[in-house]
């Protein structure tokens, strides 16, 4: 039975290779044909190629044919080439936008076969799950299909169901692009530091995620939370419930959300809509997902997207979603008020931040494109200034100088393109900027918060206490180790006086520091709760605490302006 399965296997790799390079030498003839009309070379050849094939060979760009590839591929290429469009620091700009245009053309599964993947999962029969199940998928894609079902308790469900064998189909491809990217690698020099392995690697992680259902219920549950608790008035978005009960890792229940798509006007306009005021909810919504919860719809385009009878926005796939840390989205914030005022210096800064404090081989060049690029943008209206365009063309600056950006930089660039272009045809003169404005100012301003700031200042003071506290021990066990010759110190006594006096000084100066930082934060708390006694409703105790921080400070700076380092 092994034999058989490893010749069953083998005969399936090899099928599939076949496939491809029929494939690829179609395509590549194709462009062969291109190429020699393009160049007016070699007609006699020419005059040997049938007129249909070179006509259609004419018909597309070398770009527009990589992508009709991967659509001819099926579903895993055209997958890694919706991912590769997310990079392009690694493609040309020309492939990116073919990329971007990748469509799933895949016929829904039979309605015996969706019965049996749900019937398999969820261990019993349809007829005992739902009070009705709809045969007919009323969405389809390459990799799952969503039909309409209605549960016992007579709630309305969209019940995800993957196609059946999808994940063999694309753990076998994933094989044949290791097999492939090796050979690039070994047999082409120019083409290994783009690491074709690590591409690869990368997709697979991303793939066989978003082949889980249980990770994407996850994504779900972690949006839905973070809109529950978003109790502002401007919360406009809405994400659907997870049925657990009727979810595994190859069929996922989701609240049935009904709405109009996005990019219907006349259907909005006839229901009533003001599609200006939808343009406003929907960016709003966006970038409160970005600058407040940090975590983002990464594939905002109209089929994703509904306005419900309520006027709310409502978000679905979540397959794909971007998430950021509190510090990179305070770096943002700063980035765009840099470039607000014409801050060339704090861009750079901010910039250096986000690569992780990099070091600039050509910081003269860098501040020349960083200038150019802020003077064009005054140089434009207020409504070009999309803040896609601004990432786009700092995504040219940082390409150029070698800045290690986050990974989910260019897929929030992407998604922002995506997004303006829903909010361009709701209102062609919407001015994204005025509304982003407030959260970019609210994003660096949390960084200031006294409760934040208190916080952080007292944990200092826990770690350092913590610090004191074991480094007796420390100390003592470092001694016994010497003692015993497990360490051995090759010690030259070269003016060791200055480094002990440096040692007392710095000492001293943070012993003082962190006082100072108790007896401001005792005199914070003792205003705050207005500790007796009490002189025009302000603390006595409170007011002379935060004197006292003040003269050590005062002291401190005095001694270290004129040298006085032992006092």
């Amino acid at each position: 039975m092994g034999i058989l399965t490893g010749i069953r296997r083998n005969f399936k790799s090899i099928s599939r290779y076949n496939q491809i390079l029929k494939v690829l030498m179609k395509y590549g003839f194709e462009d062969l044909v291109y190429y020699l009309d393009e160049r007016k070379r070699y007609t006699f050849v020419q005059k040997l190629i049938p007129q249909a094939a070179r006509e259609h060979a004419l018909l597309y760009t070398k770009w527009a044919k990589m992508r009709l590839v991967c659509e001819e591929l099926g579903p895993t290429f055209v997958k890694f080439g919706q991912i590769l469009s997310n990079r392009p620091d690694l493609i040309p700009l020309e492939l990116t936008l073919e990329l971007e245009k990748l469509q799933d053309n895949v016929p829904p599964m039979s309605q015996n076969t969706a019965r049996e993947v749900v019937e398999f999962e969820l261990k019993d029969t349809v007829e005992n799950l739902f009070a009705w199940f709809d045969p007919n998928p009323f969405a389809s894609a390459s990799m799952a299909q969503v039909h309409k079902v209605t549960l016992k308790s007579g709630k309305r469900v969209a019940l995800k169901i993957q196609r059946l064998g999808i994940l063999d189909v694309i753990v076998e491809d994933i094989k044949v692009m290791y097999k492939v990217a090796e050979v690039l690698e070994n047999r082409i020099p120019s083409i290994k530091s783009f690491d074709p392995i690590g591409l690869v690697k990368n997709f697979e992680k991303s793939i066989l995620k978003e082949l889980d259902f249980i990770n994407e219920s996850i994504n779900i549950e972690r949006f839905y939370t973070y809109l529950q608790n978003d109790v502002s008035q401007e919360q406009y978005a809405i994400a659907p419930k997870v049925y657990h009960k009727f979810t595994t890792s190859k069929v996922l229940a989701l609240e049935f959300i009904s709405g109009i798509k996005i990019d219907q006007i006349n259907e909005l306009q006839e229901s009533g809509f003001d599609t200006k005021r939808i343009a406003n909810k929907l960016a709003v919504s966006y970038y409160k997902q970005i600058f407040e919860y940090g975590f983002f719809h990464a594939d905002p385009h109209p089929g994703n997207l509904l306005v419900l009878p309520n006027g709310k926005i409502g978000y679905l796939d979540f397959g794909m979603m971007g998430s950021m840390l509190p510090r990179d989205i305070s770096i943002f914030g700063g980035l765009f008020i840099a470039i607000t005022n014409k801050d060339i210096h704090k861009i750079i800064r901010e910039l250096q931040k986000l690569s992780n404090n990099m070091i600039i081989s050509n910081m003269r060049d860098l501040e020349f494109d960083i200038n150019e690029f802020v003077e064009k943008y005054y140089a434009r209206t207020v409504h070009e200034n999309e803040m896609s365009t601004i990432l786009i063309e700092l995504k040219e600056i940082i390409m150029k100088h070698g800045l290690k950006v986050p990974t989910y930089f260019f897929l929030f660039v992407r998604s922002l393109v995506t997004l303006e272009g829903v909010i361009e045809k709701l209102d062609p003169n919407f001015e994204q900027f005025e509304i982003v404005k407030p959260y970019l100012i609210s994003s660096t301003t949390k960084k200031f918060n006294p409760i934040k700031i208190g916080k952080k200042v007292a944990n200092s003071i826990i770690e350092f206490s913590d610090y004191m506290e074991d480094f007796p021990v420390d100390l003592r066990n470092a001694i016994r180790k010497i003692n015993s010759g497990q360490i051995k110190v090759d010690l030259t006594h070269k003016g060791i006086d200055p480094m002990v006096h440096t040692l007392q000084r710095v000492t001293k100066q943070l012993v003082t520091s962190f006082i100072m930082v108790a007896f401001i934060i005792s005199a914070a708390l003792f205003i705050i709760f207005e500790v007796p006694p009490i002189w025009n409703n302000i603390s006595l105790i409170g007011v002379a605490s935060f004197m006292i921080a003040v003269l050590l400070g005062i002291r401190m700076v005095i001694n270290i302006s004129k040298g006085i380092y032992d006092y």
